[in-house]
């Protein structure tokens, strides 16, 4: 199947997983400013940056599980992310035309919904500390923010392909991704920011213009 034929014939996975990244950063993007833009009524309702972290966790985890089962989702096998995306093309289980398509469609999708949070919010949402709610290494630096995505990224890989290969538990393989997302924000986003996402890092540091640390989301 080439270019043409992959466009025809998928054209409405490919923009479902748009709008599914781009969904999701609305959903990051408006978290993160309810919990840390200064001057926000819950980030002073929670002067804990564990709570707010452990609140941010619950509410990305239930996105990403509200998007995988959703009906689109389903369709589309909401991968929202290149790093799930090249995998299952590496397993055999998506054509390169299709995962090409697909990276495309990610990258768009997610920086055009961190672009409608940026119109809508304005300001606390476009300045520090949220900052587009770019992913940014913690204190620790650039090196264990890079080992820790690279585990991060591994652990959630590794669950989804043992779940989806398991009769008993592929129905949960959303839950347990949006179990797994709402940990790590919690447990690990101190160390790199949380991002697991190349499409999901670019969309924040495109607009914020926070290019330094970018290729550690790109490749770990």
């Amino acid at each position: 199947m080439d270019a043409r034929q992959a466009l025809r014939h998928h054209w409405p996975e490919y923009l479902i997983e748009a709008a599914a990244l781009g969904t999701f950063m609305v959903s990051a993007g408006v978290v993160g400013t309810l919990l840390e833009a200064p001057g926000s009524p819950l980030r002073d309702a929670l002067p804990d940056p564990a709570a707010r972290r452990a609140l941010a966790g619950l509410a990305m985890g239930l996105t990403a599980i509200a998007l995988i089962h959703s009906p689109w989702g389903r369709r589309s096998g909401a991968h929202m992310n290149p790093a799930v995306t090249l995998t299952f093309w590496r397993l055999g289980k998506v054509r390169a035309w299709d995962a090409m398509f697909y990276v495309l469609a990610q990258f768009l999708g997610g920086l055009a919904g961190v672009l409608l949070v940026a119109g809508l919010l304005g300001a606390p949402f476009r300045d520090a500390p949220v900052l587009y709610v770019a992913t940014l290494p913690g204190p620790a630096g650039g090196a264990i923010a890079f080992a820790a995505e690279l585990l991060i990224s591994a652990g959630m890989m590794a669950a989804v392909l043992a779940s989806t290969r398991s009769a008993r538990f592929a129905p949960y393989t959303g839950l347990i991704a949006g179990l797994l997302v709402a940990v790590y924000i919690f447990a690990e986003s101190p160390l790199s920011g949380m991002s697991m996402n190349p499409a999901r890092s670019f969309a924040s540091a495109a607009p914020a213009g926070a290019w330094q640390h970018l290729w550690i989301y790109l490749l770990a």
